[in-house]
Order: structure tokens, then C-alpha cells, then sequence
């Protein structure tokens, strides 16, 4: 029992320094478990890293998983995984709770320099994700058709099996009948958008999708890190319920931010924002879940299914999808702040040089603080 203690107050101490965001995080844990405590060695950490890197999901959580996992079986892992997330869900579940009591027209001008901080995060990160996944000519232009796609109103998960199906043949050399798949889904989406513009000129309607269901999307499509999730939750959640907005989504973002979480727990704050304790909670089990199913049960049948070199063509151009649906949340975030006074354009430029300019672990909480503060002073 002892060494079931010794598990989650382990990870549960990560959980409180978990900032960052995820390459921090795997740091962390590494020089502590692997150099210091030797819980594996180097070897068999960076081949599990590999995976869950191609896996969606959270991998510094999922590191956890798999390291309790190592160290006492199922339930090490399962409490690993759980003391890392608790601290950050935690601290989101009580600042969703006060941003909900106190309500966003009372805390606008506190978040007033938070939103030029943010934009400045989703394009960096937009930007240095791209740059590792976009890594030839034949990606970039499934990236530009995942984008095209996007804009144009197609579902996400569509997109992205085209994407990596495309890829995928491209691969295989048969590059004609990749371009026809392309064209084609083209032409579905530019029928399809024209449609939704007719209906919205004659009706209006709104989607009112499962908490669950926008949770475990996040969770199963975040290739290529946390914020490829972004996209998703933003489309499945923002609108479709009465108190989350843009500005409610701008300032989740900039309050995950500075604190010491996953990213993907951002997901708690936005369930509270739509149904209170409830949602919250459903969320967040159904965002961490695959996290924890892929190492709990299929670690070992993942390893093998991934020595298939073909399906590494196929998430290869799903991860390029996810990109091109990650720059357009990018854009959607910059064009109200390029069409703000200039003191907001100048405090995301500032953000922005800072954000490229540093490498700190805590550079992005300070960047969030900070372009707060200055615009709480000045507005």
C-alpha cells in the first residue's frame, strides 16, 4: 500500500509544478524518474515517449500513466496519471467557479491585456507545431487542403481522414489518385459551404452537441500537442451553449496559462462554463480518458501496431490536417486583435517577441500576467 502512496504524491508534487506546458513537464519528470530514481532507463523512456507522441492525446500525462504503470501496474499508473491532473483541475474547477459568480463584464478589464497574450501563444505554438509536422512538400500541401477545408466549413473528422488518406497514398506513390481525392473533397466542401449560406439566408439555427462527445473529440484528435485540441473544443462548445462565448474561450486560455496544468484541462473550465459541476466534470474524465486507455490497456498492442511503417503515413497527414485546422483557430484569434486600438496590437507584439525571444519554463505564465496587469493599468 505504501508504495501506492508514494506513486501519487509523486506525481501528484509534478502536478503543482507542471508549468510550462508539456516539453517542460517531460523534463521534469525525466530528470527526476529517470536520471535521478532510475525508474527506466533513457532508452525505453524516449521509446515511449516516441509513441504517445504519435498518439493523440496529452503526452506528459500520459508519460505518468506509463511510469506508475512500470513502477506498480495498472493502479500505479492509473494514480500517477490522476495525482498529475488533480492539482490543475483543481485550480481550474475554483477560478471557473468565481469567473462564473462574478461574471465576465465584471472581470472584463482584468482580461482586457490577457487576450493580445493569448493570441500571441496560439500563434507561436501554431507556428512551432506546424514547423514539426509540416516537414516536406507533399505535408505542406496537405496542411493547405486541411485549411481550405476548414475554412470552408467541412466537418473536422472528415477532413481529417482525407487528409490521412491522402497522405497515405501519396506515400504508396499513387499521387493521381491522391490529387482526385483532393479535388473532390474540395468540390464536397465548396457545395456544402454554399448550402450553409443559403440556410443561414433563410433560417437560423445553432447545434447543441454532448458535452462528452466535444470532450473525447478533444482527447482522441489532439496530434501533434494540446493545442491542436483548441480547435475542437472551440467549434463543438463556443456558441452552442449560452455562457461561453469567444471572450469566455480567450480568457479559459489565458487563465490555463498560468497555471501549473495540462493544457487540455482548459476543457474543465469550459464544461463549467456550459452546465456548471457537471460539466466540468464530464469534460474532463472524457478528455483524460483516452489518455489513460491507451496506456492502461493498449501500451504494448500500440507498440506493435506501430511498427506498421503505412499507418505512419496515415497519421502523418491526420497530424497535418489538425494543423491546418489549428492556423485557422489561429487567424480566427488574430483578426479581432489586428482589428483592436493600437495599444492591443502593440501588447500582442510585445507578447509575441517575448513568447519567441525566451525559453523559460515560466516565460508563458509571466508573458499572461503581465500583458494582464499592463492592460488592467491602462484601461
Amino acid at each position: 500500500m505504501k508504495k501506492y502512496f508514494k506513486i501519487f504524491f509523486t506525481f501528484l508534487k509534478f502536478g503543482f509544478l507542471a508549468f510550462g506546458g508539456p516539453v517542460a513537464q517531460i523534463n521534469m519528470i525525466r530528470e527526476k524518474l529517470v536520471k535521478v530514481e532510475k525508474w527506466v532507463n533513457q532508452k525505453r523512456f524516449n521509446r515511449a515517449l516516441s509513441l504517445y507522441q504519435v498518439l493523440p492525446g496529452p503526452e506528459a500525462h500520459e508519460m505518468c500513466v506509463y511510469l506508475g504503470m512500470v513502477k506498480a501496474g495498472r493502479l500505479g499508473g492509473f494514480l500517477a496519471g490522476l495525482g498529475f491532473m488533480l492539482p490543475g483541475f483543481i485550480f481550474i474547477f475554483i477560478l471557473a467557479y468565481f469567473y462564473k459568480l462574478l461574471g465576465p463584464v465584471i472581470l472584463l478589464p482584468l482580461f482586457i491585456g490577457a487576450k493580445p497574450a493569448v493570441a500571441a501563444l496560439i500563434i507561436k505554438a501554431s507556428h512551432k507545431i506546424s514547423e514539426h509536422i509540416l516537414i516536406n512538400k507533399k505535408l505542406i500541401l496537405i496542411g493547405i487542403l486541411s485549411f481550405v477545408l476548414t475554412w470552408l466549413g467541412l466537418n473536422f473528422l472528415i477532413n481529417i481522414l482525407i487528409c490521412g488518406t491522402c497522405y497515405y497514398l501519396f506515400i504508396k506513390k499513387n499521387n493521381i489518385l491522391a490529387i482526385a481525392i483532393g479535388i473532390i473533397s474540395l468540390s464536397i466542401a465548396v457545395t456544402g459551404y454554399l448550402n450553409i449560406e443559403l440556410l443561414k439566408y433563410f433560417s437560423t439555427y445553432q447545434s447543441n452537441s454532448s458535452l462528452l462527445l466535444e470532450g473525447l473529440k478533444a482527447g482522441l484528435l489532439s496530434f501533434g500537442g494540446a493545442y491542436t485540441a483548441l480547435p475542437f473544443l472551440k467549434s463543438g462548445i463556443v456558441g452552442n451553449y449560452v455562457d461561453v462565448t469567444e471572450n469566455v474561450f480567450n480568457d479559459g486560455i489565458a487563465l490555463t496559462g498560468v497555471l501549473p496544468t495540462p493544457l487540455l484541462m482548459f476543457g474543465t473550465f469550459l464544461g463549467y462554463m456550459a452546465t456548471g459541476v457537471n460539466g466540468a466534470i464530464i469534460v474532463t474524465i472524457a478528455i483524460f480518458l483516452p489518455a489513460f486507455l491507451f496506456t492502461l490497456v493498449g501500451h504494448k498492442y500500440f507498440e506493435k501496431i506501430l511498427k506498421h511503417k503505412p499507418l505512419h503515413g496515415f497519421l502523418d497527414g491526420v497530424s497535418a490536417g489538425v494543423v491546418g485546422i489549428l492556423i485557422i483557430t489561429a487567424i480566427d484569434f488574430l483578426i479581432p486583435i489586428m482589428n483592436s486600438s493600437i495599444f492591443i496590437i502593440f501588447l500582442f507584439l510585445l507578447s509575441l517577441g517575448i513568447l519567441y525571444t525566451f525559453k523559460s519554463r515560466f516565460i508563458m505564465p509571466i508573458v499572461i500576467l503581465a500583458s494582464t496587469i499592463i492592460g488592467y493599468i491602462f484601461s
